[in-house]
């Protein structure tokens, strides 16, 4: 059920609560104003899950993004020592010690 019929039908229990003796009608009618509330808290929740659960795939393409980013730099900086290395020039390693 999405929301407009939702709405529609409370719309049409709520008119229908009208009819009722006046005992009858204040205590269905309480029931309805939380039942309104409830399914507003709900919506409510629900968007906020949905803003969480945008933001943390953005997050993790951002996350992605960083790592490949970063595998790639690794990627060149090891062809680089490689090619440094195959020049005859000493690693990092053998120039400390």
């Amino acid at each position: 059920m999405n929301e407009q019929e939702f709405n529609n039908k409370l719309g049409e229990l709520i008119d229908q609560i009208e009819t009722l003796p006046a005992p009858q009608r204040e205590q269905l009618q309480k029931l309805a104003r939380e039942t309104r509330e409830r399914h507003q808290r709900i919506r409510s929740t629900v968007k906020s899950l949905q803003d969480s659960l945008d933001y943390l795939r953005l997050s993790v393409k951002y996350l992605v993004f960083d790592l490949e980013a970063t595998r790639r730099e690794n990627d060149y900086l090891r062809r680089m020592l490689g090619a440094s290395d195959s020049n005859g020039n000493a690693s990092p390693d053998q120039n400390n010690g």
